[in-house]
């Protein structure tokens, strides 16, 4: 191999960890904030943690973050709990920040 063959695989490598790293960070961000929400609706224990559960698989339903704060806001105002979208994404960063600290640490 040629030095450029190895600069391009490890470039690869190295793009296929920092895609998993989101991955994850937005998983882990979206079960903080499933038990956030979980908390504001008051929701404890097992109860919670499925709620939060929940949370990270509806983030499958759709690229981006909007599926995730339309499930979490019905929730929200089921439970008569008034929280506004721009507080909802403003969590999300808040936590996303939380989940890469946790997952570096």
């Amino acid at each position: 191999m040629t030095t450029f063959d190895d600069r391009k695989d490890a470039f690869e490598k190295k793009h296929a960890h920092d895609e998993e790293l989101a991955f994850k960070a937005t998983a882990r961000r979206n079960k903080l904030l499933g038990l956030w929400v979980a908390e504001q609706i008051g929701l404890t224990g097992e109860a919670a943690e499925s709620y939060a559960r929940d949370v990270v698989a509806a983030d499958l339903d759709e690229a981006g973050d909007a599926d995730v704060i339309r499930k979490v806001q019905a929730d929200l105002k089921a439970k008569n709990v008034d929280v506004s979208e721009h507080r909802l994404a403003a969590k999300l960063a808040e936590l996303l920040e939380t989940a890469r600290q946790q997952l570096t640490a």
